[in-house]
């Protein structure tokens, strides 16, 4: 159906919807009005749906997104809005996206963890290797993080606990920097995220290759696997936010690339608010976990896969059910 038909069709109840939103915004609407009015939202939103679904100009879809917008926040006046689509999103809305962008998000995590893997495979078999990737001076860097002579683990000094919060916030802007700069470069037709994704896979690689080499992988490895979970995966996705950029300027269909562009960074900018809270869970584990010398190498790793098998559970098991959150 053309726009101009579908509008033709719907436009007299939109009218009236937004005419009784009126009456109800101001409690000036009556019994029946009220009762009728989650009704009446289903089918806006299942026309707003069908507009997106279609690919119909922003003229159309955007004052059905506003009317929408307005009806849910009447449907749920008397709840905590803002808190309750945040906990639907991090409970259940964060991996239905992820589920829903898997094509993106595959090939994501090959770039990244297949530059990763196999990087530190070929730079433990060949241990010259990383030199060519990372400058002397960084590598010397890395051992000094990571000597089991040097007494501390994952920094370049020893640190009281007191600047743990430091610490903290170091990772969070760092992690960040990293994320939004994969993400963000996905403009450039998807090229900039596939470039930092196999950047970031190569470097990370050929410092775990390399330490594990010359006899630092027990530090190295313990230090990494816990918080590596959530901070791993954090980059992958931001990635396939980055590469659905990309695709929907290589790819637009039937849309003008701006509004391809523009229905794509919907869903790119809710992954990055995903990748954010993954980050952020990431440096506080690494500030306050990671880096503690006290605890046995075992029990780290016992710590780190019970928190790779909870990422892996989240993002492949949680919104599923029936009743869970919208």
């Amino acid at each position: 159906m053309k726009q101009s038909q579908f509008e033709i069709r719907h436009q007299a109840y939109w009218q009236q919807f937004a005419h009784r939103l009126d009456l109800l915004e101001r409690g000036k609407a009556s019994a029946e009005e009220a009762r009728a009015f989650p009704r009446d939202y289903r089918r806006l939103c299942q026309h707003l749906a069908l507009a997106q679904e279609r690919g119909y100009s922003s003229y159309l879809v955007d004052p059905l997104q506003h009317l929408v917008l307005r009806g849910h926040q009447q449907l749920y006046r008397h709840r905590s809005h803002l808190g309750a689509q945040l906990l639907a999103f991090v409970l259940a809305g964060f991996p239905r996206l992820v589920r829903e962008q898997w094509p993106f998000v595959l090939a994501a995590g090959l770039l990244f963890f297949g530059s990763l893997l196999g990087t530190a495979l070929l730079v433990y078999l060949f241990p010259d290797l990383v030199y060519s990737i990372m400058p002397g001076d960084q590598v010397a860097q890395m051992q000094g993080m990571y000597d089991p002579a040097a007494g501390h683990l994952g920094r370049d000094t020893e640190r009281a606990a007191s600047d743990n919060w430091v610490m903290f916030g170091y990772y969070i802007m760092h992690n960040i920097g990293i994320a939004f700069q994969t993400f963000a470069s996905g403009l450039l037709f998807g090229l900039g995220s596939v470039f930092f994704l196999m950047f970031n896979g190569l470097l990370i690689g050929a410092i775990a290759g390399h330490l594990t080499r010359i006899g630092y992988g027990e530090n190295f490895w313990s230090f990494v696997v816990g918080h590596g979970a959530f901070e791993l995966s954090a980059i992958a996705l931001a990635g396939a936010a980055g590469l659905q950029l990309g695709w929907a300027l290589i790819a637009p269909g039937r849309l003008p690339r701006g509004e391809a562009l523009r229905l794509a960074a919907r869903k790119s900018v809710l992954m990055i608010c995903g990748v954010m809270l993954f980050l952020l869970i990431a440096a506080f584990i690494e500030a306050y976990w990671s880096a503690r010398t006290g605890p046995a190498p075992l029990s780290k790793y016992l710590v780190g896969a019970a928190l790779w098998l909870l990422v892996g559970l989240y993002l492949f098991g949680a919104g599923r059910g029936r009743h869970a959150p919208e």
